[in-house]
């Protein structure tokens, strides 16, 4: 409103300033003689200055009928479209102007003066692929979908325009959230433009949340066969879907196929855990424990994990407690100053109640690196060594507080996942969780009696409580199983969310 009105003030303004222009002219004294072949012609300055705008006008007026003229004299020379195109000049300049206006507005975002300009455009030029491009742009910018829709579906009709409606399209159904559509647009543009990156990404993004990871490899082969992925990060993520692909197989009974695809996962990425521990598992399957060994040996000296050790020690379940330490020590013996190899050694000697050999594998860890699972297998030595309640409280107590253990987190958005995915739940990334601590205290953990692990006996709440018998158990990788009993009585013992279990 306020605009509105300081453009009749200024259109008032000049209007005005011109009227009085116009009266000092004709009051100005003297003006303009003018003598051609003894012929004399007195001008004031107002009648000068209209005879000037006179002249440039008739002046103008001749470069048209000039150029009319040259147009109908090339029209007769056999130039069918000279005339036409003499016409059409003017409104291709015209719609040219507008379209540029339009895409500044759009630059500035001035969603509505786009659409304007783009509808000027139209009228004035035969260029759908430029004017409705800039109309659906514009349209988005405004908050009015279904215009930008509808000329996206326009855009369709061109084989020049085509990809970009597809691709206006998909933009909006991953914003709508169908998926199911989002796909098959996808696979489209990935038809019409093979190397288009984003097109590449969006289709992966898509084809792995709906677990297509045959579809999903194809279309990593075609980032790296068009550059768009460099050749490392191509073997590792191909080893993602591979090992995601042999899962589901195993699911439905496929194990054949399930072994001979995770053997290649972690052919193409021997650091990747989840694909060492299911080589592992499907080498354990065929009789061929030493290729598991060999399996399991590489992925823990590149990264030791709970997994790791969990399906090392389920290549021989029935080994005696004696055994199994000494093959751990074997197997640990790249990383002994690991924080996961002294709590693996402590809990295995923990296990077979050799509990001063479990307070020295673990060291100094409990006061260095004083995480939740440490100082949880801390308080499980000092009860199997006969310690007072209150002790065993008290490291408890101090584990309940301690900063967590590493657990699969998304490096895109934070996300803390219970066990390792090939897409982050929370985000949709493929490929982004890493095997690290948590930054903050917001994480899914396990609950304070969950997160016990070999704790020998039953802490009561009574303060005269006593232990008539220290016991430890061996727990298994299923949390399902039953404790075994090692001696005496059965005993309660349970295992923190990510500590090893063997």
């Amino acid at each position: 409103m306020l605009f509105s009105l300081l453009k009749v003030l200024l259109f008032v303004g000049v209007v005005g300033a011109l009227a009085i222009l116009a009266v000092l002219l004709l009051e100005m004294p003297g003006g303009i003689q003018v003598q051609f072949q003894g012929v004399e012609i007195s001008l004031s300055v107002l009648q000068a200055i209209i005879a000037a705008l006179v002249f440039i006008v008739v002046v103008l007026i001749a470069l048209k009928l000039i150029g009319f003229l040259i147009a109908t004299l090339r029209f007769i020379n056999g130039d069918e479209t000279a005339i036409s195109r003499y016409f059409t000049r003017n409104r291709e300049r015209r719609g040219f102007d507008a379209l540029s206006e339009g895409m500044m507005a759009l630059a500035s975002g001035e969603g509505r003066l786009a659409m304007s300009k783009a509808a000027k455009a139209e009228r004035y030029l035969n260029k759908p692929e430029l004017t409705n491009l800039l109309t659906a742009q514009a349209a988005e910018m405004t908050g009015d979908r279904q215009k930008a829709e509808e000329v996206y579906k326009r855009l369709l009709k061109d084989d020049r325009t085509r990809f970009v409606g597809v691709r206006g399209l998909l933009k909006q159904k991953l914003e709508d959230g169908d998926t199911d559509t989002a796909l098959k647009l996808a696979e489209k543009a990935f038809a019409l433009k093979p190397k288009h990156v984003e097109t590449q990404d969006a289709l992966l993004k898509l084809q792995a949340g709906e677990q297509d990871w045959s579809g999903a490899r194809k279309t990593l082969g075609a980032k790296l066969k068009h550059g768009a992925l460099p050749r490392d990060v191509h073997k590792r993520r191909d080893a993602v879907m591979a090992i995601s692909q042999a899962r589901d197989l195993r699911r439905v009974g496929k194990i054949d196929e399930a072994q001979k695809l995770a053997i290649e996962a972690d052919r193409l990425s021997p650091e990747l855990i989840p694909a060492a521990v299911m080589a592992a598992k499907a080498h354990i399957e065929q009789d061929k424990p030493r290729y598991a060994t060999r399996v399991l040996k590489a992925a823990w000296d590149k990264q030791p994990h709970p997994d790791l050790a969990a399906a090392f020690a389920a290549i021989a379940p029935d080994e005696s407690t004696d055994a199994r330490i000494k093959r751990f020590k074997t197997f640990t013996k790249s990383k002994t100053s690991h924080p996961e190899t002294k709590m693996v050694m402590a809990e295995l000697y923990v296990s077979a109640e050799d509990f001063p050999a479990a307070r020295k594998a673990l060291g100094d860890l409990p006061t260095t690196d004083p995480s939740m699972r440490a100082l949880t297998i801390m308080a499980a030595i000092e009860r199997g060594e006969g310690a007072d309640d209150q002790i065993v409280r008290g490291w408890l107590t101090k584990a309940l507080n301690a900063p967590r253990d590493p657990q699969w987190i998304c490096d895109n958005c934070g996300h803390v996942h219970n066990a390792w995915d090939p897409v982050c739940d929370s985000c949709g990334a493929v490929d982004s969780l890493s095997w690290k601590r948590p930054a903050g205290g917001d994480v899914e953990t396990a609950s304070s009696v969950q997160m016990l692990p070999l704790i020998v006996g039953q802490i009561e709440a009574s303060n005269d409580s006593t232990v008539e018998d220290a016991e430890v158990v061996e727990s298994t990788t299923d949390a399902e199983d039953e404790p075994k009993v090692v001696s005496g009585e059965t005993i309660d013992v349970s295992v923190p969310e990510g500590a090893t279990r063997h």
